[in-house]
């Protein structure tokens, strides 16, 4: 009986036992922080007053743009062959109102491949030889319905135009946006100065003081991940079995700014792919009080005749 347990033991021994996640879940864990809030102690009698502000804007316009190659023996037939593709497709989108088009010529170049030379008493000799012609354009198509996209892809599929390069997205409203942020984060910075004034029972309105600004934006096409969404196996294999896995899809979502660390947002919902646009205004407060002794020097100039005039001389900047 004892052999046979340690027979057993040995055989589960060889076993491994592995098991691999793809899953956005799995690769990208949230990992929460300590509770403790990371605050910035005053240097040098300095108070830095921060205020962040963000946006989000759905798009007005959009532009998606998708790439074109056509290959043939000569010029002319490289030509055609494009024309008509493009051509059919085109007629078929520009049904839609409100549909603007532009294709833009990439590239037109000449094809070649090894042509071998044989030669008797040496070595072969590969030559390149002129075979045809390649023609590349991108088709630019501007809408205002997203769902309008899924049409285009239908039809272009048909024409065999598969490559979406990417969308562009566009917003009239963004000046409107800027002006609204920065509305609301002077509001806001002027209610955290006044509470820093009830805390501290002091007045900043003599305090020499800085203040400086910024904007940044974020398109949906620069906030696209990628994972791979799998779950493999977790059957015990043996280390001499062979094991041949599956290629995994890897694909994209669409990962926006969150709206944790900003003191307020507009529009916070997120349905679909939005422009974010982010502010931050700083002040900076100098708690330094003057010297008023050392401001000016005061001094009596006595004339020949008697009289006594005051000269008021500034503080010297050196």
């Amino acid at each position: 009986m004892k052999n046979i347990l340690c027979l057993t033991s040995a055989f589960f021994l060889q076993f491994t036992f592995a098991q691999f996640s793809g899953n956005i879940n799995y690769q990208n864990q949230v990992r929460y922080q300590e509770n403790n809030i990371s605050i910035n102690v005053p240097v040098d009698n300095h108070i830095v007053i921060s205020i962040k502000g963000m946006a989000n804007v759905k798009a007005d316009k959009y532009v998606a743009i998708f790439s074109l190659t056509q290959v043939a023996e000569t010029a002319d037939e490289v030509n055609s062959l494009m024309d008509k593709r493009l051509n059919t497709a085109l007629n078929q989108i520009k049904i839609n109102k409100g549909i603007e088009t532009y294709v833009d010529m990439v590239s037109f170049v000449p094809v070649y491949q090894y042509a071998v030379e044989k030669k008797i008493f040496s070595r072969k000799t590969y030559n390149e030889v002129p075979t045809g012609f390649e023609l590349k354009k991108n088709l630019h198509i501007q809408f205002s319905d997203p769902s309008q996209l899924n049409e285009f892809i239908s039809v272009l599929s048909k024409n065999e135009i598969y490559d979406l390069v990417r969308v562009d997205y566009f917003a009239n409203s963004l000046e409107t946006i800027k002006k609204d942020l920065m509305n609301k984060a002077k509001i806001a910075l002027q209610e955290k100065v006044k509470n820093y004034e009830t805390l501290l029972g002091e007045t900043f309105v003599n305090s020499d003081k800085s203040i400086n600004d910024g904007f940044q934006t974020k398109l949906p096409t620069e906030m696209y991940k990628s994972y791979e969404a799998y779950n493999s196996s977790s059957l015990a294999l043996t280390k001499l079995a062979n094991l041949n896995q599956a290629n995994k899809s890897t694909t994209l979502y669409y990962q926006p700014v969150f709206d944790k660390e900003f003191d307020f947002v507009i529009n916070p919902t997120i349905l679909e792919p939005v422009i974010q646009v982010m502010y931050e205004v700083k002040l900076v407060i100098n708690k330094e009080k003057k010297d008023e002794n050392k401001e000016s020097k005061s001094y009596i100039l006595i004339t020949p005749n008697g009289e006594m005039r005051d000269l008021n001389i500034p503080k010297s900047n050196k």
